[in-house]
């Protein structure tokens, strides 16, 4: 029997790393931050001076580049060819181009199939794979299949919070619009898709959210 997939998908500032490192970190299983697999691939594609727009162009890249990602949720890091990226694919220049390089069906396809080899070769009891379309289209057969959700506001406050003052709400709120409404023209992540288990955590704390995904999934085990 294979590692239980716990597939979280929500939009930007939702709490899905957070949340999903958290119920990793309590349940032992792996994790895996399947925008940091994009946001690598971007950091490749502006190393190499590539143009993201020309989908042949990444995908002959993507396919000549080593990638490696650690699945441990306390110790997170990312390496391309060999050289740590961990720190590089948060900045600004990578953020601002991971759009780009994520609206091309093949680019996506591509990494679908990464994700799934991930999943197949999990040797932990369970792995939370979290992202944008994980619970439609990497892992549709998922036993736990969660959309975590929260309204605009809730999500900028998060965001703020994280970012520790160094951004305006204005800029925040912007930034965060701006992604959903760019990602949103290639996948639906703020629509629980049929099967899919909605969590809102706009009422929620913390802790609250992450009691919540351990309850789902421990339903999903006692009735498998």
């Amino acid at each position: 029997m294979g590692a239980l997939v716990v597939a979280v998908d929500g939009p930007a500032g939702s709490g899905k790393s957070s949340v999903s490192k958290a119920v990793a970190r309590e349940l032992g299983y792996s994790y895996y931050d399947t925008g940091a697999a994009y946001r690598a691939l971007a950091y490749a594609v502006l190393d190499a001076g590539v143009d993201s727009s020309n989908q042949d162009a990444v995908v002959a890249l993507q396919g000549s580049v080593s990638y490696v990602a650690s699945e441990d949720p306390d110790n997170q890091h990312f390496s391309v060819d060999g050289v740590d990226v961990t720190e590089a694919i948060r900045g600004h220049e990578v953020s601002s181009s991971v759009s780009a390089i994520a609206k091309h069906p093949l680019v996506r396809q591509g990494l679908v199939d990464h994700f799934r080899n991930v999943i197949a070769a999990c040797e932990r009891p369970g792995i939370v794979m979290e992202g944008r379309d994980i619970t439609t289209v990497v892992a549709p057969d998922a036993p736990v299949r969660v959309l975590l959700t929260a309204d605009e506001d809730t999500r900028i406050a998060r965001r703020q919070a994280e970012l520790a003052g160094t951004a305006s709400a204005p800029s925040v709120a912007q930034a965060l619009s701006s992604r959903d409404r760019s990602d949103q023209t290639v996948v639906d992540f703020m629509n629980a898709a049929p099967g899919v288990t909605l969590l809102d955590s706009t009422p929620l704390t913390f802790d609250e959210t992450v009691r919540e995904l351990l309850r789902i999934i421990a339903i999903t085990k006692e009735t498998a």
